[in-house]
């Protein structure tokens, strides 16, 4: 089974699984308000956390580096605010580990390394002429 299917089908039933186990707990309207104050500080934190990321990469841009990182950084951070706005406790939790810095720097490493292994070096142009040839002889 695709894995995308499978996360439709799963995401959704630990959700209720979770809100039916909370609910029972602490009440359905501080459930409910506890989704609003996870969605709502998690999207300010998301926009303060992607400020920062692009102040990095101008940073990197400034000192003629590709913001590879801050490039991804950016996108998960865009991930991890949909998550914190979809209603539910999983995703509140994964959404909340994506945008703080250490777990993305975690998350992102494998990224960075292939990146930073890549050296753009302009010394390997090779110079030459070019003669074009007419075939129709």
């Amino acid at each position: 089974m695709n894995a995308i299917i499978l996360s439709i089908i799963l995401i959704p039933i630990v959700e209720i699984y979770l809100f039916i186990e909370i609910g029972g707990k602490i009440g359905a309207f501080n459930t409910i308000s506890l989704i609003f104050i996870t969605a709502f500080m998690g999207v300010i934190y998301a926009r303060y956390e992607g400020f920062n990321t692009l102040k990095s990469g101008i940073a990197q841009i400034v000192k003629n580096e590709i913001p590879f990182y801050e490039m991804l950084s950016g996108a998960a951070l865009a991930f991890a605010a949909i998550l914190l706005i979809l209603p539910g406790f999983a995703t509140d939790l994964i959404g909340i580990l994506i945008i703080f810095p250490p777990t993305r720097k975690i998350l992102l490493r494998k990224y960075k390394n292939k990146q930073t292994r890549k050296k753009y070096v302009k010394d390997d142009l090779i110079e030459g002429d070019a003669e074009e040839i007419d075939d129709k002889k």
